[in-house]
């Protein structure tokens, strides 16, 4: 698919709250119910999930299909708690929405988690929080998440045949997304630490900081979010992100 083409094709899909919910209950259940160490994954559209390095290996081999690949997951684990990552978790990983990104587009880098995945339509986070004994799943449609974010705007030079020659364009890439200041006026990182002194330090003059980075967050990415109780095994809230 040449890259124009996944980029109309972005641009015309129509957000499913009900397919999102599907996927945010499963995944829950699943890396809830059992323990899944790697941190990035593909679900395929048989809701098989494969590690990176295998879904890689068996894509070489011919054996699945990129236009298969449903979902890019980043699967991880906190010691503690942390505000950001429970509240906001697509704000931990600048890495994973370019990943995703550029995999939907089918190239590949072979030092970054970047591999032809044509038939992505969603990316997800699950967060694990062993201490409080609950799961976090955010799950965003991709081609949204991208004209939001103007992702393709962001062009990379050293593409050959699908491969990206020069892995330092794909750093540069998530540089230069990872400084966007899309968060009412902030990136990444400085919503995050906005985020961690108001819960944290309990510094309530950034209140309305906040309150605009949850609105900016949630216009960007429209996420549909599901918390997982570890102890009962038990989804306990399954709900699409709302502006306010």
């Amino acid at each position: 698919m040449k890259i124009d083409e996944a980029l109309k094709r972005l641009q015309n899909i129509k957000i499913d709250e009900d397919k999102r919910r599907e996927i945010s209950e499963y995944l829950a259940q699943t890396f809830g119910d059992k323990d899944i160490r790697p941190v990035y994954h593909f679900m395929m559209k048989d809701k098989t999930i494969y590690d990176f390095d295998s879904y890689e290996n068996l894509l070489e081999s011919n054996k699945v299909s990129p236009d298969d690949a449903f979902v890019y997951v980043e699967n991880d684990r906190f010691t503690g708690y942390y505000p950001a990552s429970y509240f906001y978790p697509f704000l931990i990983d600048r890495y994973l929405l370019p990943y995703a990104y550029l995999s939907k587009l089918g190239l590949k880098a072979d030092l970054y988690r970047v591999v032809p995945a044509t038939g992505l339509r969603y990316v997800v986070v699950v967060y694990h929080f062993p201490d409080i004994d609950r799961i976090v799943v955010e799950v965003a449609d991709v081609g949204n998440v991208m004209i939001n974010t103007n992702l393709p705007t962001l062009r990379y030079s050293g593409v050959r045949n699908k491969h990206i020659d020069d892995d330092d364009d794909v750093k540069e890439i998530v540089s230069r997304f990872g400084s966007r200041n899309l968060f009412a006026g902030y990136d990444f990182c400085d919503a995050k630490e906005i985020i961690r002194r108001y819960y944290e330090d309990h510094d309530i003059s950034l209140a309305k900081d906040v309150a605009a980075i949850n609105y900016a967050y949630n216009h960007i990415l429209q996420p549909y979010r599901t918390e997982y109780d570890l102890k009962s095994k038990q989804i306990i809230a399954s709900f699409e992100r709302k502006l306010f």
